[in-house]
């Protein structure tokens, strides 16, 4: 779908490559000849996963770069920022979720509900904007964008702004599973068989309230990488989602789809490592 997209993207790649000068229709057919473009949709799309197999993305229009070169570059920056929004998400939206789901009903718990729905109903880039006012501008902690994108320092508010979103379903997620296994029958037979409570919590309740809230990881981390090209932009990061947008101001429709073909594949192996996590958390899985 997005191939055929950017087969359908407004504007011609060869024309918009020559720019405002006068040029023999002649020259504009050979080079679409030279590029393939002149070939139909479908001939296109399999010549392109023909490549692909073998590694190639592709080359750019414009730059004559290949892809994987801009990939190359681009790729390690996001997922820097993915990796560390993901650690932002797991560690605090588990540990709200723990706390909250420990004691459903109590002050804390509708304290945690009312700060989820504040995040999930907040957009990214007002969250981002309204981060760089408070940190940057008003109490000087940090600069407004990153200046080195492969510094975790600069990269730690961006992360935030980019792991909010899921912090917020993580740890609503977390709080309903623990709350719904708290009156599980194996937790009272835990708790009349006098077993520690660190442990009835920490083996038996954790164990099988986290296996929702690992799906939701294993799928989130594709999404992180698909959302940061909003928040790259607030925050100047020269990741794949600054690509991206160069890409398509360029009309460079190869090189969005070399990217969104890296994500479908990051998608493929967290969904791998889900299904491995399965078989570690429910014996039951194992054992099927």
């Amino acid at each position: 779908m997005i191939f055929a997209m950017m087969y359908a993207l407004p504007g011609d790649p060869v024309r918009a490559l020559m720019g405002d000068q006068a040029f023999d229709p002649a020259v504009l057919e050979a080079k679409r000849h030279e590029l393939g473009l002149d070939l139909p949709l479908w001939q296109q799309y399999v010549n392109y996963l023909t490549g692909l197999l073998q590694g190639d993305f592709g080359t750019e229009i414009g730059s004559g770069r290949p892809i994987s070169e801009i990939i190359g570059q681009a790729f390690p920056v996001s997922v820097r920022l993915t990796l560390f929004a993901f650690a932002f998400t797991v560690i605090v939206g588990i540990g709200l979720g723990i706390v909250a789901g420990l004691r459903p009903e109590s002050v804390r718990d509708r304290g945690l509900l009312g700060l989820t729905l504040v995040l999930i109903s907040m957009p990214s880039f007002v969250l981002g904007y309204l981060m760089q006012y408070l940190f940057a501008f008003q109490l000087g902690l940090t600069t407004p964008t990153v200046q080195d994108s492969e510094s975790f320092g600069d990269l730690f508010l961006p992360a935030i702004v980019l792991g909010s979103l899921s912090l917020a379903y993580v740890a609503r997620l977390t709080r309903t599973s623990m709350a719904e296994n708290l009156r599980a029958d194996y937790m009272r037979t835990a708790v009349a068989k006098g077993l520690p409570r660190r442990r009835i919590v920490g083996v038996h309740l954790m164990r099988n309230s986290l296996i929702p809230v690992v799906t939701f990881l294993g799928t989130d981390i594709g999404n992180l990488m698909a959302g940061a090209i909003v928040t790259e932009g607030i925050f100047n990061v020269q990741g794949v989602g600054d690509a991206i947008y160069e890409a398509l101001f360029r009309r460079e429709g190869a090189t969005v789809v070399g990217i969104a073909s890296l994500i479908v594949l990051v998608y493929l192996l967290a969904s791998l490592l889900v299904d491995l996590l399965y078989a570690v958390l429910d014996p039951r899985i194992r054992y099927a």
